[in-house]
């Protein structure tokens, strides 16, 4: 890893690319050198999926195919309405045949539409299909039928679309030559968007299904929402009670997949079903995982992704990582030198798209270039520097574990008491915040906040380190190893890294907050207790008795500064991003108020119980 040659070939392209960026706007350029087409595709079973298609006007060459399906729709819609813009305008200028297409069962496409349809494995008919299949019948007819197309298609989306991405890689048409699923929907029960590791993620899911989850009955280019209009969300869900409430109050018996999400709450055939990374072996295409470290809805999705791919192909194929200082899409959907009150220095998201995307999709599909991309490309927070390995997690890294200690104490060393424990009281009708703001709806900047309003609370514990004589570089995922006794039957464990700033830390302009003794979450990651031993067959605590619960936390790859802290919170709530837990071992999809109690909770930290957080540290 050639670190500072790499920063500054970033600081060059950064230059460069703003020097010779077009003065004309995406739109216009858009309108100016495409033409677009819309047409149905059928596909093997009958099924007809809408597809709107941009074709450089200049015809005198062939071009190589970008595609990207979604249920969110292609609009607008009519062949003299365009886009105002691509994803990646550096593509767009570079010469593409672009690509849109309704999934099956949304918009104006035919079907009917399935969540996270499961990779079907007993096709025997034309009539036995999923995305895989939908995606392979829309590359064989486009090779076949849009002009000027030189044979190659790269496929690629970004969250749902990322999961449709994802799907392309199984049995891929040969036309497929390069894939990026990018913050891909990956596994709903384990960690993505509406569950992590078994806690519902009631605000998201509550948000997103009660306009998203809407019967459509026919094709049709609007979808009408009823926007939630209440001032402070933590209030609002306090209010709304058990989640048997949600729709009682707001969601009937229309919303087809919120009732499958109440009909399913341990890790059953259904949620196995709808895992795609069982399917990603044999992969054909080249691939590159793209995600955000502060990705709040589908920052799993892009580690494990890499991983199932990495796993399951040859030492030889072509699969690479990228992840930037980003929330969800944001490499995509913003600049990239900042979330919230912390700042990256860079503007991460045009290196990305000019020399790491443009440079992937020209190489397998146009044959342009010299593809020395290593296979992880990842942004180091703390430090902000890119980096490179040649492998994810670094081999250079050393697993550590850094321990609780009496007295909220954090160490590279055991604890020596015989006993220990730290506790506290959790009550269920005054849950911990995620976040310190009131807002109407879930921030992406609670990624990064500020922790300084959960350490001051009585039920959140806090460990941290002396102040590092020395940079601490730390990459790779995390496992938390916790003993935990509650006197209830079930709980919520939530552990937080943080990087605590030194309090003469100068202030960045864009920050609302001082930045002297700033708490930045780094990491954290709630663990629905009942889980701790299976997913699949869930089981009470036995109230007083200490329980090891292990879970992963998301990787990092984050440097803690030379005068700076690593501190560790512990809670047991994350209200409203995670739905209460009643502490009583019941169903808490059908959960009513007078299941849920208050619980002493304790955390031990002693010779025999050491509690730790097991790293990787890069030693530099």
């Amino acid at each position: 890893m050639n670190r500072l040659l790499f920063l500054f070939g970033l600081l060059f392209f950064v230059f460069a690319g703003g020097r010779a960026q077009s003065t004309e706007s995406d739109s216009a350029y858009i309108r100016d050198h495409y033409t677009k087409k819309e047409v149905y595709i059928t596909m093997r079973d009958g099924v007809r999926l809408f597809t709107s298609i941009y074709a450089p006007k200049d015809q005198t060459r062939p071009y190589p195919i970008l595609l990207k399906r979604t249920p969110y729709t292609v609009a607008p819609y009519g062949e003299d309405q365009f886009v105002t813009s691509f994803q990646n305008m550096t593509l767009a200028r570079a010469g593409y045949i672009w690509v849109f297409q309704d999934v099956r069962g949304r918009w104006m496409s035919e079907g009917e539409f399935e969540d996270i349809r499961p990779i079907n494995t007993e096709r025997k008919t034309p009539k036995d299909i999923d995305e895989s299949t939908d995606t392979y019948d829309t590359a064989d007819w486009l090779v076949k039928n849009v002009s000027n197309n030189n044979g190659r298609i790269g496929v690629y989306g970004i969250s749902y679309p990322g999961f449709y991405a994802t799907n392309a890689l199984v049995e891929a048409h040969p036309a497929v030559k390069a894939v990026s699923p990018q913050a891909p929907v990956t596994d709903w029960f384990i960690g993505d968007d509406f569950h992590h590791n078994g806690a519902f993620l009631a605000m998201d899911a509550f948000s997103f299904y009660r306009n998203f989850g809407r019967p459509r009955p026919r094709p049709t280019t609007s979808q009408s929402s009823t926007p939630l209009n209440f001032p402070d969300n933590y209030q609002f869900y306090l209010n709304l009670g058990p989640l048997p409430n949600y729709k009682k109050e707001y969601m009937g018996d229309s919303i087809r997949f919120w009732n499958d999400l109440m009909a399913h709450p341990n890790l059953d055939a259904f949620w196995k079903a709808r895992s795609i990374r069982p399917h990603l072996h044999d992969v054909r295409p080249a691939v590159m995982v793209v995600g955000g470290l502060f990705d709040a809805e589908d920052c799993f999705g892009a580690w494990r992704t890499y991983e199932a791919v990495q796993r399951q192909n040859p030492a030889g194929h072509s699969s690479r990582l990228v992840m930037g200082p980003w929330f969800h899409g944001g490499w995509a959907r913003s600049g990239g030198d900042h979330l919230g009150n912390v700042s990256f220095g860079q503007p991460t998201s045009e290196f990305y798209q000019k020399e790491i995307e443009a440079r992937f999709f020209n190489y397998y599909l146009k044959d342009e270039g010299n593809l020395d991309l290593p296979e992880a490309t990842i942004f180091e927070t703390g430090s902000n520097l890119w980096t490179q390995y040649a492998e994810w997690p670094p081999k250079a890294a050393v697993r550590e574990k850094i321990y609780l200690q009496p007295g909220g104490g954090l160490a590279f060393s055991a604890p020596a008491g015989a006993s220990g424990y730290a506790s506290w009281i959790s009550d269920p009708a005054k849950p911990v915040p995620y976040t310190e703001d009131v807002h109407s709806g879930r921030t992406r900047e609670y990624m990064d906040d500020d922790q300084r309003f959960a350490a001051r609370r009585p039920d959140v514990l806090v460990f941290q380190t002396d102040v590092l004589d020395t940079d601490l570089t730390v990459t790779g995922p995390i496992d938390a190893n916790i003993y935990f006794s509650t006197s209830g039957t079930d709980a919520d464990l939530v552990v937080k890294v943080i990087d605590v700033f030194p309090d003469d830390a100068p202030q960045w302009d864009g920050s609302a907050v001082p930045q002297g003794g700033y708490q930045m979450l780094v990491r954290g990651e709630v663990m629905r207790g009942r889980f701790r031993n299976s997913y699949e067959k869930p089981e009470p605590f036995k109230p007083g008795e200490p329980a090891q619960v292990r879970y992963q936390l998301p990787d990092i790859a984050h440097t803690f500064k030379k005068g700076h802290r690593l501190m560790v919170q512990i809670q047991s709530s994350w209200f409203p991003l995670v739905d209460r837990n009643p502490q009583t071992f019941v169903d808490i999809y059908h959960a009513v108020e007078s299941d849920f109690q208050q619980a002493e909770h304790r955390v031990y930290f002693d010779r025999s119980r050491g509690s730790y957080l097991e790293i990787g540290v890069l030693k530099k």
